[in-house]
């Protein structure tokens, strides 16, 4: 069975109403994202971040997979499919997809502060005085600026093995996870979907990149289709 390992992005989500990472003026739905996705912002103001994933974490009941995550689930039954994500969303989970690395944490998980092994499902909002089971308050179990993305390591074997590559919604410009795709095969194609492309940092050195300038609900079906045949 041929292996794919596929990266999504901010585009992918934005079609099921999921407001993308940052917009013209660096406001996140009207936060400074240097204050709620940065450590020293927690430190400074930990109401505030909580207030922000609180309201991120209720907009995600409100949503539901698109036809490009749902599309993707297609992919299991003919291939070994890797997702390797950098939102926050569940939405490649309830569109069906079975093995999924977030890179950047899950929004309906929290950890400890100071026991970061202490990791617990939570889909309600979370407030000052939640702690875990030794006594330290619970934070949104996300990766802010200047931590580094979970389980790298499993990402860049899935992008070793994989004899396929499926970008989605992403520029691939944000290191380190930027640099996992240059661990691809040589032969391997890579399908890069966007409605607006930007070939830049390591997919400008790769070869066999076919371009689909078109967004993920219309491309990423399209795609799977052609894969399935």
């Amino acid at each position: 069975m041929q292996k794919i390992a596929i990266f999504t992005g901010a585009g992918i989500s934005a079609e099921s109403g999921i407001s993308t990472f940052r917009d013209a003026n660096g406001l996140w739905e009207n936060y400074d994202v240097n204050e709620v996705a940065n450590p020293k912002g927690w430190d400074k103001n930990p109401a505030l971040v909580l207030d922000f994933y609180n309201q991120r974490r209720r907009q995600l009941k409100t949503v539901e997979p698109n036809a490009a995550h749902i599309a993707l689930k297609r992919l299991e039954e003919k291939y070994d499919v890797t997702i390797i994500t950098q939102n926050i969303d569940n939405l490649h989970e309830r569109g069906g997809s079975s093995r999924i690395i977030h890179l950047h944490g899950e929004l309906n998980k929290v950890r400890s502060t100071d026991f970061p092994e202490l990791i617990y499902h939570w889909e309600d909002d979370l407030h000052l005085g939640d702690k875990c089971e030794e006594g330290y308050q619970l934070r949104p179990h996300v990766v802010w600026f200047g931590e580094q993305p979970l389980m790298l390591n499993s990402a860049i074997l899935a992008c070793i093995d994989a004899d396929i590559i499926i970008i989605i919604g992403t520029s691939m410009n944000v290191y380190p996870a930027a640099g996992i795709v240059s661990y691809a095969k040589e032969e391997a194609p890579i399908y890069y979907i966007d409605p607006a492309p930007n070939i830049t940092s390591e997919l400008r050195f790769l070869k066999n990149v076919k371009i689909i300038e078109k967004k993920a609900t219309e491309g990423v079906p399209q795609l799977v289709d052609q894969l399935m045949m």
